[in-house]
């Protein structure tokens, strides 16, 4: 489904992805880990548009993207999160999960916003309800999204980001600030959304829910891949463990 070759990326004279090979496979989760700064997020940015490249290819569903705008990859079916949450905190939760469905919607989205109650039978809200239903949120749709804790922006964020359609989800730190059950609640939802034919890109420092979730691990340091294979594979790579893992004796 995503291709990246050579990929490249450098911030003046910092070289923040280094020639970068990369294949993500249709329904399936592939898993990006590293430590601080080795250019997951750099990469993920390259990906959706939000930086255009100084090297190297992206082919997505046999089309080359590398020079698209980010909406235009969005049309085309791919979704993110950011690794800080970016939410319009003065808005309803469902106005947020609603703004996420725009590349599907018509153009007069902002009358459909406000008041709410006018497309309440449309099949957009419909849509956003069981996505609110889908991350636990469904009780808070009429609550301002600032009004939220972290970990339920988080979700929320999450909610936004299917309601485009995706065949392609990147997800940059989705744990963050949730607990042991949230996890295991965002563990299970990737889980049944790849089963129901999504691809999911997955930054994530808890390394135990990377390698539980995952299919195959890549890994990068210092902007360059250094491993990628299957779980277990990655888990005992020497220079993985200790460029992030920590030492060899370390439980994982």
């Amino acid at each position: 489904m995503l291709e990246i070759r050579e990929l490249t990326k450098r911030f003046g004279g910092v070289t923040a992805v280094a020639d970068v090979d990369l294949a993500v496979p249709e329904r399936a989760v592939l898993g990006l880990i590293g430590p601080n700064g080795a250019g997951k997020t750099t990469l993920i940015n390259c990906i959706s548009g939000h930086f255009l490249p100084d090297g190297g290819s992206i082919t997505f569903k046999g089309e080359d993207i590398t020079r698209l705008p980010p909406h235009e990859r969005t049309k085309r079916g791919i979704a993110r999160t950011f690794q800080g949450v970016r939410l319009f905190k003065g808005l309803s939760v469902m106005d947020n999960v609603l703004i996420g469905r725009h590349t599907r919607m018509r153009p007069d989205i902002a009358s459909r916003l406000v008041p709410l109650r006018r497309a309440n039978a449309s099949r957009d809200v419909a849509i956003a309800e069981a996505l609110l239903e889908r991350v636990a949120l469904a009780a808070r749709a009429r609550d301002l999204a600032g009004e939220l804790s972290y970990g339920e922006q988080r979700r929320l964020e999450i909610a936004r980001a299917l309601a485009s359609e995706p065949t392609l989800l990147l997800l940059d730190e989705p744990a963050a600030g949730l607990n042991a059950t949230e996890s295991a609640r965002l563990r299970e939802l990737m889980r049944t959304l790849v089963g129901e034919g999504l691809t999911i890109v997955l930054i994530e420092h808890d390394v135990r829910l990377v390698m539980g979730v995952s299919a195959r691990v890549a890994v990068l340091n210092f902007g360059r891949k250094i491993a990628e294979g299957a779980p277990a594979e990655v888990q005992a790579d020497p220079a993985v463990r200790e460029a992030y893992l920590g030492a060899e004796d370390e439980a994982v």
